[in-house]
């Protein structure tokens, strides 16, 4: 980012450039996996529960050091947390694509979620800085909302077709070359923002990451070892106990990594809450849809990819209306109605699967599912900012991202439980796991449901 001497960014569409690939590189990294999954789990020997920590050693890590890589961008400025997180991530993207081993795997992926952490909260806080409040920062961070939605589904569709005609480390791989040239525009594009003098609450970061992290081995452990078991119930009550630590923390420390007077917008602490449920019932949707077609229907991981594509295509086109939309309608009514049909989407996918549906009885869901995803995470996104003031800038683009990527990381946990605990006991193997997926979808349909209900209760609210 160059300034002239009016204050003006001099290279805007240069700057929105960078900082959009280099999000869509970390979305990308999501759902990139999934439908890999089954390779992976082949030939690393995981079991079924184990699977999910693919995806939770990246989101836990990723969500819980959220905070603190955003006042780390605040006290020793953006453009060196940008660069430093690209160049964290690019690495272990490499160390993943070389894994041998799950240990390794798991670690790797683990230390890539340091580096989006780092990453992603300069990325929303430089759009914040360098737009004026207005159609032109709507507009770069209605952009920005849409890349989350298109980049996880077009992660599905490629992470499929690399692991079906390459194989499932190329995803990662292909990190490499992207990472050291968005690495080298942000030395010439982006200028360094101003630093604030501060300290780093590690408190705060430590009780989120491991609260979080213990919550959500709670859940899946109990998937494998029950309710009743000592290590379930510990890492439960663990995490229940760290979480209260994190807010009581942040509510005496100076300089909190998640200041608690971000929550006193009805319409932030609304979109704070509504991502996490409705990431939490997408991830089951992207993670369970995947092992239905590959599993149940017998599609390879480059049709189970190309199978997205009707989610992914109507995600596409929907996200790129939003910014118009949301212009004539307002924010408010493009959040409420993209989840509400999300919902019926997943909702009707649910009952597609229960009854072992074809790729056609899906296709309507799916599309459905598209449409609502591309119409949400924008306006969840202009909602999660709003009205805040410019020295929160980092640490409301970091929460933004921290309810995006925990969110996932419980819902997942808990769509696994749900999953898990669904004993049809039919003869049929096949029939048998589609009613397990069906039961977890159904769970998941619920979350966005419960999303849903939190957006239209702020919606009808008195005026704050």
């Amino acid at each position: 980012m160059n300034q002239d001497t009016r204050g003006t960014v001099s290279h805007p569409g240069m700057l929105l450039a960078i900082i959009l690939a280099s999000y869509l590189m970390i979305v990308l990294d999501i759902s990139i996996v999934i439908t890999g999954l089954p390779k992976i789990q082949a030939e690393l020997q995981l079991s079924a529960t184990d699977l999910s920590w693919v995806q939770n050693a990246y989101t836990l890590v990723f969500g819980g050091l959220l905070l603190l890589g955003a006042r780390a961008g605040d006290i020793l400025g953006r453009r060196r947390m940008f660069t430093v997180g690209l160049g964290i991530f690019t690495v272990s993207s490499l160390a993943i694509g070389i894994a041998q081993s799950a240990i390794w795997l798991l670690a790797a992926r683990a230390l890539q979620g340091v580096g989006a952490a780092i990453l992603a909260p300069s990325t929303l806080a430089l759009l914040s800085a360098n737009f004026a409040e207005g159609p032109a920062r709507t507009r770069a961070i209605g952009l920005y909302g849409s890349i989350a939605g298109i980049g996880a589904s077009a992660g599905l569709v490629l992470g499929g077709i690399l692991a079906d005609m390459l194989s499932w480390r190329v995803g990662f791989f292909i990190n490499l070359p992207i990472g050291i040239a968005l690495m080298l525009g942000a030395q010439r594009y982006l200028t360094e923002t101003e630093r604030r003098a501060g300290q780093f609450d590690l408190l705060g970061a430590i009780s989120s990451t491991l609260g979080m992290a213990a919550l959500v081995f709670g859940l899946v452990h109990a998937a494998s070892a029950g309710w009743q078991d000592p290590v379930t119930q510990g890492a439960l009550v663990c995490g229940v106990v760290l979480m209260a630590v994190l807010v009581w923390n942040e509510a005496r420390v100076a300089q909190p990594i998640m200041p608690l007077r971000l929550f006193a917008s009805r319409e932030r602490s609304a979109a704070y809450l509504g991502r996490m449920l409705f990431l939490g019932g997408m991830l089951g949707f992207w993670f369970f849809t995947t092992q239905y077609l590959q599993a149940v229907l017998g599609f390879s991981p480059l049709a189970a990819g190309l199978a997205f594509l009707i989610t992914t295509l109507p995600n596409f086109a929907t996200a790129l209306l939003v910014p118009r939309l949301t212009h004539r309608f307002g924010n408010q009514r493009i959040l409420t109605f993209g989840l509400l049909v999300a919902t019926l989407g997943l909702f009707g996918l649910a009952y597609a699967t229960s009854t072992g549906g074809s790729l056609a009885l899906l296709a309507v869901p799916m599309m459905l599912i598209g449409i609502g995803q591309g119409g949400t995470l924008s306006p969840l996104t202009i909602a999660g900012v709003a009205g805040v003031a410019k020295e929160d800038a980092g640490a409301a683009s970091g929460l933004v991202n921290a309810a995006h990527q925990l969110g996932g990381s419980l819902g997942l946990a808990i769509l696994v439980v749900v999953f898990a605990s669904a004993h049809p006991h039919l003869l049929d193997s096949h029939a048998e796991l589609a009613q397990r997926i069906s039961a977890a979808m159904f769970a998941a349909s619920a979350l966005l449901s419960m999303s849903w209900i939190v957006v239209v209760s702020v919606r009808h609210s008195p005026a704050q």
